[in-house]
């Protein structure tokens, strides 16, 4: 009995001997060798895993980053510079400082600047109803209101206004590109916040001509290029009917903004005009008189010419007199 038990032990404490070796040649054969600057790459990202940096999360944008040996062409936008310079350090590299960026919803298609035509009764979604609804206003490009950014957000930085039905962005968005890829109508862009926060751009992505676009939308863009031929910089294009405004050309001068007849493109950040107060200047009294003596010169001149037009008969004088009864009473007074 005591042979069978050590026998059996001896079998198994041989087999299990055998087996280690064997997996251990296998795991040296095929062990895949991982860069320690990963993690440390990783730990110096927010974790944040939106994807705004184009990756998957944090871990597959920090694997990217120690393959390339390179920091050109990476950014986080939730982090931003600084979160670029830390990992610039863990790679001994310097970061390259980006602008930083925000979603922009390029729609104002208001219940009040696009009346509702039709009501929607349907899914709560704009995904869904983009295949079969074309918008309410009428407008096939305009924004559904649904609330599909507002979802998509993990930075509670976009919500649908209840009363206008457009998306208003907050001073949370870190643009991680959320709600640009929600949307199914491609109507919300990330742009350069600008210097002082102020940004200019065409709140229109209507491709209709203008007719049809003014008439779903009264602040449509209708594609008359008046704000193409007045910018001095090349910052606006004109496609599809449409006007675009190029953020990295864009110098802010507003131009654009004054000319534009539905008031289609937005300044956003932007200190109010001040009107131009004209200074009345004290004119002295000897300039008075002679303005006086002018004026009453001009006056019996034109008078004389009217009256040799209508009656060549009568003399000048004659007629200066008759026009002018009250000097002629104070005479006889």
């Amino acid at each position: 009995m005591n042979e069978v038990i050590i026998y059996t032990v001896g079998s198994l404490g041989a087999l299990a001997i055998v087996a280690a070796v064997i997996l251990y040649f296998v795991a040296q054969k095929f062990k895949v060798f991982e860069d320690p600057r990963i993690d440390d790459v990783e730990e110096a990202l927010p974790s944040a895993n939106c994807g705004g940096c184009g990756y998957a999360g944090c871990r597959a944008f920090a694997e990217a980053i120690v393959k390339s040996g390179t920091l050109e062409g990476f950014n986080c936008p939730v982090g931003g510079a600084d979160i670029m310079t830390d990992v610039g350090k863990v790679m001994g590299l310097e970061a390259a400082i980006a602008e930083p960026q925000i979603a922009v919803v390029r729609c104002n298609g208001t219940v009040k600047n696009s009346p509702a035509k039709v009501k929607y009764d349907g899914i709560s979604s704009c995904a869904a109803a983009a295949t079969i609804f074309s918008g309410e206003g009428g407008c096939s490009f305009g924004c559904l209101g649904l609330g599909d950014c507002e979802e998509s957000c993990d930075f509670d930085a976009i919500h649908v206004n209840p009363k206008t039905m457009i998306p208003e962005v907050t001073s949370n968005c870190v643009a991680c590109n959320a709600c640009v890829i929600a949307c199914p109508k491609d109507i919300i862009e990330l742009r350069n916040v600008g210097k002082k926060e102020r940004r200019i751009f065409v709140s229109c992505v209507n491709e209709e001509k203008g007719a049809p676009a003014k008439k779903n939308c009264d602040v449509a863009c209708i594609g008359c290029s008046k704000c193409f031929n007045v910018c001095p910089f090349d910052a606006i294009e004109m496609k599809n009917n449409r006007a675009y405004i190029d953020y990295e050309k864009c110098k802010l001068c507003r131009k654009c903004v004054v000319v534009c007849p539905t008031e289609a493109i937005h300044e956003i950040n932007f200190p109010l005009k001040k009107l131009k107060t004209e200074v009345k200047k004290e004119i002295p009294k000897k300039e008075m008189e002679t303005i006086k003596v002018d004026i009453t010169a001009n006056l019996e001149t034109k008078t004389t010419e009217r009256t040799k037009d209508e009656k060549p008969g009568e003399s000048p004088k004659e007629k200066t007199i008759k026009e002018t009864p009250s000097d002629n009473n104070d005479d006889k007074a």
